[in-house]
């Protein structure tokens, strides 16, 4: 049985289609778990690991006004991360990842609330906020990394 990664990888190669991601929780999980399989080089652009604000804004482009408006955990910086990644790469599909894995959070912002959103060329971004509770960071990040890859995997079924 294959697992996310694998099948990503079959339908990136198969269509053409590479793919980039922009993290933040995830610390480059999603991208580790992609180059973790062999041939990933023929579908998988780059990755992007951008933890702190200031990285997000340089890398990215994301802007202060909506760092400063919605706060790093939000679908509208997930959203500029996504299409940040996708404007300054060679992909066709860009997943972004921003949450809080834990331990912590706050009453607005509770641990383990994850926002993803996914880009394609010629469509508009798409964002979603997951709440995962607090299971703890290994499990929050862990099936972080998870959602991300069912995203990129739903974008490309589709697209067959």
């Amino acid at each position: 049985m294959s697992t996310k990664a694998e099948t990503l990888v079959r339908l990136g190669r198969t269509q053409g289609v590479r793919v980039v991601t922009a993290e933040s929780c995830t610390g480059g999980m999603v991208a580790a778990a992609i180059t973790d399989v062999p041939g990933s080089s023929r579908m998988f652009d780059r990755g992007f690991v951008t933890y702190s604000n200031v990285a997000k804004q340089e890398m990215l482009g994301v802007r202060a006004e909506t760092l400063a408006a919605h706060g790093a955990v939000s679908e509208p910086v997930a959203a500029e991360m996504a299409a940040g990644a996708l404007a300054r790469s060679e992909a066709g599909v860009a997943v972004a990842v921003t949450g809080i894995a834990g331990p912590g959070g706050s009453e607005y912002k509770p641990e383990g609330r994850v926002c993803f959103a996914l880009a394609q060329t010629g469509a508009p971004v798409r964002t979603e906020t997951v709440e995962f509770g607090a299971l703890g960071r290994d499990t929050v990040r862990a099936a972080s990394r998870d959602h991300a890859l069912d995203l990129l995997i739903s974008a490309l079924d589709r697209e067959s």
